[in-house]
């Protein structure tokens, strides 16, 4: 129970945060006090309620809230990260503008005596000393007090005000605010219309070929195609499941793995749409491992069903696959959000890979790449895993990087080979630029 209202406290202080700078930058600059901007105060904090009321909604059912909210919150972190990189640009410029204005300001027209040196008095016509000045003022010793008067196209302070500079013209700061702004609105947009293209389009079809070293000659070339982070769910119904099976079915694998995150949802809403899974087809079998979002879904029930459908569930267990006259040893475990949760065995590494035969290949199925660095204590070959989505969201991919040690593609961790897929689906925004839906076909080489 702590631990959710924690969660729903950070969220709200996060997205408020991030709300109020949204509203600094797209609206406070953009507009003058009146009935536009309260028009954008309004929706701005309306919008700040949507994405924790999405998020939560979502979870609760309310599934009518995951289009307007979920491309929302992809719309709001692209304007907060093109905003933020204008930043610096916005400020050299208004420095810029400062220094010029400030560089080509007039000389101010000072008043005082100024009379040429070598005009004699009477040249200049200037009264004799003791004489009453045009202004009837005399100085102490008798000599007349100049004085200046601006000229008459000139009103007083005009000096003042040019040397003020553009930086000081509310004009020229609201020119500068709504060009970011615009510029920010346009490119966000395209960036989240192609996002949302990309991520209901077709998933990619991509070959990697990676080197055993204990792989045996005749299982050379061995097929496993991988797949990770479906996402049955709000947003992606049996139409999806079905085209994922059929391009898993098009590359005729060997194996077919299938790395956790199968499903938002229960049993009880999600399982017709998970059904086309039954028609996998691969020689050896198909197999699947639990992810993160199996726990938040009902995780028993759907090892159930996925069994049903025709998927061996590896949980924390090993199996021989013989093939083509050698055998490679295919392990799974639970993912590792299993701990804590009480309601599932936590991935047990001992259970899954000790007391096996070293001499053969093992190929290991974590929902995480970060499982890695407890599997390559035992000597795992590879790992297959998922979970990252690529990153899904450039520049998403950096945070990524900072839990993960692998983002996408081939990498190693104490030299266990691990392989991450972008995954089939998406999360929470229907959006992927960068990291397109990926379905793998891993070809296992003999060294």
């Amino acid at each position: 129970m702590f631990a959710v209202i924690g969660f729903v406290a950070t969220l709200a202080l996060v997205t408020g945060l991030i709300h109020l700078y949204l509203w600094k930058r797209l609206v406070k600059d953009t507009t003058m006090a009146g009935r536009w901007r309260r028009a954008g105060t309004i929706a701005a904090v309306g919008l700040a309620v949507l994405v924790p009321a999405t998020l939560i909604g979502t979870n609760a059912g309310l599934y009518w809230l995951a289009w307007p909210g979920y491309l929302w919150l992809a719309l709001m972190f692209y304007l907060m990260v093109l905003l933020a990189a204008l930043e610096i640009p916005l400020l050299v410029t208004r420095l810029v503008l400062r220094r010029r204005a400030a560089g080509s300001a007039p000389e101010p027209v000072l008043a005082g005596p100024a009379a040429p040196a070598s005009v004699s008095p009477a040249a200049s016509g200037s009264a004799a000393p003791g004489s009453v000045g045009p202004d009837n003022s005399t100085t102490a010793s008798g000599d007349p007090v100049s004085t200046s008067t601006p000229p008459s196209d000139q009103p007083a302070g005009a000096a003042d005000a040019g040397a003020a500079g553009p930086d000081h013209d509310p004009s020229r700061r609201l020119l500068l605010a709504r060009g970011a702004a615009i510029f920010a609105g346009l490119t966000a947009a395209s960036l989240v219309g192609h996002g949302v293209r990309t991520a209901f389009g077709p998933p990619q079809l991509d070959r990697v070929q990676i080197p055993l070293a204990k792989l045996p000659r005749s299982m050379d070339g061995l097929r496993i195609a991988t797949v990770s982070d479906i996402h049955i769910g709000p947003l992606r119904g049996r139409v999806h499941t079905e085209q994922i099976v059929d391009a898993i079915n098009r590359l005729d694998a060997d194996i077919v793995a299938v790395v956790g995150d199968l499903v938002d949802g229960t049993v009880a809403e999600l399982g017709e749409a998970a059904a086309p899974l039954r028609g996998l087809r691969a020689r050896y079998g198909s197999y699947f491992v639990t992810g993160n979002h199996e726990y938040y879904s009902g995780v028993e029930e759907w090892v159930a069903e996925v069994d049903r459908l025709g998927l061996r569930v590896l949980q924390n267990q090993r199996l021989e696959i013989a093939a083509r006259g050698g055998v490679l040893d295919l392990a799974g475990v639970n993912d590792v959000s299993a701990a804590g949760t009480g309601v599932s065995a936590p991935a047990d590494y001992a259970a899954a890979l000790a007391d096996r035969d070293p001499s053969r290949p093992v190929v290991l199925l974590a929902h995480q790449p970060v499982a890695a660095i407890e599997a390559a204590k035992y000597g795992v070959d590879l790992q297959l895993s998922g979970h990252t989505h690529g990153g899904q969201m450039v520049p998403f991919n950096l945070l990524v990087a900072l839990e993960q040690p692998v983002v996408a593609g081939l990498g190693e961790v104490d030299g266990t080979k691990v392989y991450v897929t972008n995954g089939a689906g998406f999360w929470g925004p229907p959006v992927r630029v960068g990291a397109e839906p990926q379905v793998t076909l891993v070809e296992l080489r003999a060294q």
